[in-house]
C-alpha cells in the first residue's frame, strides 16, 4: 500500500473497493481515532466497500505514517485529510470520523464545506472537556513513564469496551495480544503528540455553520463522549440525524460492527 508525501511527513493510505468507479458516487474517507490508525476499521471495511470507495489513511503520529514524532494537531490533521484527498483527486467525498477522528471530519466540513458531501459523527462531540483532557494527559504520561503494556492497553480497554467485553476472557486475551503484537505500534511520542492535539479542542460555536447532511452516531455507554453530553452540542448540526446505538460503547465499530454499519450505510444509501 502506499506512501506519500503530504505536509511534511510521508502518509500511509489504502485503498478498497471500486463502487464509485460504476456509478459516481462519492468515495468514503474514514478518519481513525487516538491511538488507532487505518487498521482499527478492518471490522467494518468489507461492507463499507461493497457500497463506496474507500480510503483510509493512518494520521500523522501512528502506523505507517511517519516520522510518528512529526508535529501534530486537529488542524495539521484536517490539512492532512484534504492535501490526501487532492492527491487522489476527490473533489467532493463522505467523511466518517471515529473519536479523535470525528474532531478531524469536523474542522474538515468547516474550513472546506464545498469538499465535504456527507458527514458521519461517530463517538464523538464538539469538544473534548475538562474530563477528557485529564484522561488524555494520563494515559499519555503511563505510556511515557514506561507502564507495563500490557497493563496499559488493559486499562485503555475498561474506557473503550462494553462491561460485556470483559466477560469473555478469550476475546480479551485475543484483543490484547493483537494490540502487543501489533507489527506498527504508536509510539509514546505519537500517541503524547495525538492527546494534545485532543485536548482543547472546541467547535461548538460553529457548528450551525455546517452544511453538509451529518450523521451523529453514539452509543449509549460510551464512557469517553457520553451521548447526553455529546447531543446536547452535536443537535446544534443543522439538520443532523442522531442515532443512539443502545447497550454500546466507544469502539462501536470494533465491538459492534453491524449495529454501527446499519445507521451508517442506511445514512450514506
Amino acid at each position: 500500500m502506499p506512501l506519500t508525501p503530504i505536509n511534511g511527513i510521508d502518509l500511509y493510505y489504502e485503498l478498497h473497493g471500486s463502487a464509485a468507479d460504476a456509478g459516481g458516487t462519492p468515495p468514503l474517507v474514514a478518519v481513525a481515532g487516538l491511538a488507532s490508525d487505518s487498521q482499527s476499521w478492518m471490522p467494518v471495511v468489507g461492507p463499507l466497500a461493497e457500497h463506496r470507495r474507500l480510503v483510509l489513511f493512518d494520521n500523522r503520529g501512528c502506523g505507517r505514517s511517519q516520522p510518528q514524532d512529526a508535529a501534530s494537531g486537529i488542524d495539521a490533521m484536517a490539512a492532512d485529510c484534504i492535501a490526501l484527498a487532492d492527491h487522489l483527486g476527490l473533489e467532493r467525498f463522505d467523511l466518517l470520523g471515529h473519536s479523535m477522528g470525528g474532531f478531524v471530519a469536523l474542522t474538515c466540513a468547516l474550513r472546506h464545506p464545498e469538499r465535504v458531501h456527507r458527514l458521519i459523527l461517530a463517538n464523538t462531540a464538539a469538544s473534548s472537556g475538562a474530563r477528557n483532557d485529564s484522561l488524555f494527559a494520563d494515559w499519555a504520561a503511563t505510556l511515557a513513564g514506561g507502564m507495563d503494556p500490557a497493563v496499559w492497553f488493559r486499562n485503555f480497554f475498561y474506557w473503550i469496551f462494553t462491561p460485556g467485553f470483559f466477560a469473555r476472557p478469550d476475546v480479551v486475551g485475543e484483543a490484547l495480544r493483537l494490540a502487543l503484537d501489533y507489527p506498527h505500534p504508536q509510539s509514546p511520542a505519537g500517541f503524547s503528540a495525538q492527546a494534545a492535539a485532543m485536548c482543547g479542542f472546541d467547535c461548538r460555536g460553529r457548528l450551525a455553520e455546517l452544511r453538509a447532511p451529518a450523521l451523529a452516531l453514539c452509543a449509549e455507554r460510551d464512557l469517553i463522549f457520553p451521548p447526553d453530553e455529546a447531543l446536547a452540542d452535536l443537535r446544534a448540526i443543522p439538520g443532523a440525524e442522531v442515532v443512539v446505538v443502545p447497550g454500546q460503547a466507544h469502539a462501536l465499530h470494533v465491538e459492534a460492527p453491524a449495529q454501527f454499519l446499519a445507521p451508517v450505510l442506511d445514512f450514506l444509501d
